[in-house]
C-alpha cells in the first residue's frame, strides 16, 4: 500500500515541512543568533559632549569722569581763600617796638607777627608779610639771633637796618636774603618825622622787585589752618577766653581782648590801645603763645648788656587762642629751616582759623601768661 506525504515526511523527521525548506529556516537562524551576539559583543557609542561656552557679561562702560576734588587755594600764611597765590616771597621785617617807635607802619597788613625779647627786657617785632603788599612799613630796626630760626623756613627775604657782624653771619648763613639798609639795599631809607635810629622805614614792593632767582617763591605752609574758623583747634576743643594777658620780660607785657564783633583779638600795650600808624586797631585772628628757653646767645649789646635768643629747635608748651576760645598744646620744630609745628595734647595736628596770626613767644621759667 502506498504511503501518504504526511508519513513520509515523519520519517524523514521533519514533519510537514520539505527539507529544502527546513535548511532554510535553520540557516536564518543561525545567522540572526550570530548577528545578536556580535551586537551584544560591541562596545557602546560614547556620547558626543559638546565644548564648554564661556560667556562673558557685557558692562557698558562709565564714561563720566571723577569729579575734581574741591580744595580751595588758599595764601600759605593765612589759611584765607584766594583765588590765585601771588608768584612772590614772604618778605620778614625786623621792627621796633618801644614807646619811641609807636605806632608803626604796616603791621596791620602782616599776615604773621612774631613778638621776641631782646636785650633790656624790650620787644622787637617780625612782621612776615605776603598776601598783602603796604607801601611802607617802619620802624625797621637790627637784626637778633633769634631771627634767622624764625625766618629760614620762609626761604624768602628779611629786612632790616643792620646788626653786629657775628649777627650779620648767622643770617647770611641761613636760607634768607638778607636786605640790610647798612649795606645799602634799595628800598631803606630814613624819615624826617622821627628821630635816628628810630626813622629807618621800607618799602615792600622794592625789597620783593629785589629778591634773586633763590628768593622769588611763595613760602610753604608755616602753620596748619581749618577751611573755616569752626574747625579751629580751639573752638572746637577750647575753654572761653575773654583776655590773654602776657608778661613777656618787665617791660613787654602786651594784652588781647576778644571781640565778638570783629571776630578777632585786640592788641594793648599795657593799658593802651595799640593802633598801627593809620589809627587801625591793632588785631589778630589767632594769637599763639609759645614758651621756649630764653638764654644768653654770647653777644653784647651796648654798655656790655648781654643780648638773648631762644631755643626753637625743639618742643615745648603752647596755647593758642582762636575765637574767643583758648586751648593747651605742645609745639615742636625739627630744625632751623622747619616751620615750627602745632600739635593737641593728643598729638593730633592743631588747627588755626583762616586769617592773620600774632606769636607771643614766652621766655621759660621767666614770662607768663594769664587767660582771663
Amino acid at each position: 500500500m502506498a504511503l501518504s506525504t504526511t508519513s513520509a515526511a515523519r520519517r524523514a523527521g521533519h514533519p510537514g515541512t520539505s527539507r529544502p525548506a527546513a535548511r532554510r529556516l535553520m540557516l536564518l537562524a543561525v545567522t540572526l543568533t550570530a548577528l545578536m551576539g556580535a551586537g551584544a559583543c560591541a562596545a557602546a557609542p560614547e556620547p558626543e559632549v559638546p565644548d564648554p561656552i564661556t560667556v562673558t557679561p557685557t558692562i557698558a562702560p562709565n564714561r563720566a569722569v571723577a569729579p575734581e576734588p574741591d580744595v580751595p587755594v588758599v595764601w600759605p600764611l593765612t589759611g584765607v581763600e584766594t583765588e590765585e597765590v601771588a608768584a612772590r616771597p614772604a618778605v620778614a621785617v625786623k621792627i621796633e617796638n618801644t614807646t619811641a617807635a609807636r605806632p608803626q607802619s604796616g603791621l596791620e597788613s602782616a599776615d604773621v607777627v612774631w613778638e621776641t625779647v631782646v636785650e633790656f627786657e624790650v620787644s622787637r617785632l617780625i612782621a612776615v608779610f605776603h598776601s598783602q603788599v603796604p607801601e611802607e612799613i617802619g620802624p625797621i630796626r637790627s637784626v637778633r639771633p633769634m631771627d634767622p630760626p624764625i625766618t629760614s623756613p620762609l626761604h624768602g627775604l628779611l629786612a632790616f637796618s643792620g646788626g653786629q657782624p657775628g649777627i650779620l653771619t648767622l643770617v647770611r648763613n641761613s636760607p634768607v636774603q638778607a636786605i640790610s639798609h647798612d649795606a645799602g639795599a634799595p628800598g631803606l631809607y630814613r624819615v624826617s618825622h622821627r628821630s635816628a635810629p628810630h626813622n629807618v622805614y621800607g618799602n615792600l614792593q622794592t625789597f620783593i622787585d629785589s629778591a634773586d632767582a633763590d628768593h622769588q617763591a611763595p613760602p610753604a605752609e608755616q602753620f596748619a589752618f581749618g577751611l573755616r574758623p569752626s574747625l579751629a583747634g580751639a573752638v572746637r576743643a577750647g575753654t572761653p577766653a575773654a583776655t590773654l594777658s602776657f608778661r613777656l620780660s618787665g617791660q613787654a607785657r602786651p594784652s588781647w581782648t576778644w571781640d565778638a564783633a570783629s571776630g578777632t583779638w585786640l592788641r594793648s600795650e599795657g593799658s593802651s590801645a595799640a593802633t598801627d600808624a593809620n589809627g587801625n586797631r591793632l588785631s589778630a585772628v589767632n594769637v599763639v603763645a609759645i614758651t621756649a628757653p630764653h638764654p644768653p646767645s654770647g653777644y653784647r649789646a651796648q654798655g656790655g648788656a648781654s643780648v638773648p635768643t631762644y631755643e626753637l629747635v625743639g618742643e615745648g608748651d603752647a596755647v593758642v587762642a582762636t575765637g574767643g576760645m583758648t586751648v593747651a598744646g605742645r609745639w615742636s620744630k625739627a630744625a632751623n629751616d622747619a616751620p615750627l609745628q602745632l600739635f593737641g595734647t593728643d598729638g593730633s595736628p592743631l588747627l588755626l582759623a583762616p586769617g592773620n596770626t600774632w606769636v607771643e613767644l614766652i621766655p621759660a621759667g621767666k614770662g607768663s601768661l594769664t587767660i582771663g
